[in-house]
């Protein structure tokens, strides 16, 4: 399983912390994040980061593209709300993606942490659920 970890600029604090109080949970699955965000969390973790681009620079679009070709099975998202940014349309449509390709999608820190907690106990099966739901069709 595959975690894509994005972070605005004021949001990048809280997933620094996210990521290091989730660490031992995070670092069983391979994690892809955008890269101001990856770097930081690399900076403050041991955790092996995939990065892509910057989000303005294309990231969201690359991880969109993951989404797409069923190589992220979720998306943790912390976006802040309350700063507009250039790069809202890449931003919707990631979201759009994932509500497309059934990726679940955290935007914010309350939701990522029933994700991730989910995720440990072994919550988190919808692929093998579609895919014996597709087999029996």
């Amino acid at each position: 399983m595959n975690i894509a970890l994005i972070a605005h600029d004021e949001m990048k604090n809280t997933m620094i912390g996210f990521c290091i109080g989730y660490e031992a949970i995070l670092k069983k699955y391979g994690i892809y994040a955008t890269g101001t965000t990856g770097e930081k969390i690399m900076d403050a973790t041991e955790l092996k980061i995939n990065r892509v681009a910057s989000g303005p620079l294309g990231g969201d679009q690359q991880i969109g593209s993951l989404v797409v070709s069923q190589e992220i099975d979720l998306v943790i998202f912390l976006r802040d709300p309350l700063t507009s940014q250039a790069h809202e349309p890449d931003i919707q449509a990631l979201i759009r993606l994932c509500d497309v390709y059934h990726v679940p999608v955290a935007t914010n820190l309350a939701s990522a942490e029933i994700f991730i907690k989910g995720l440990d106990r072994g919550e988190l099966s919808w692929r093998e659920v579609r895919k014996t739901n597709s087999q029996r069709s």
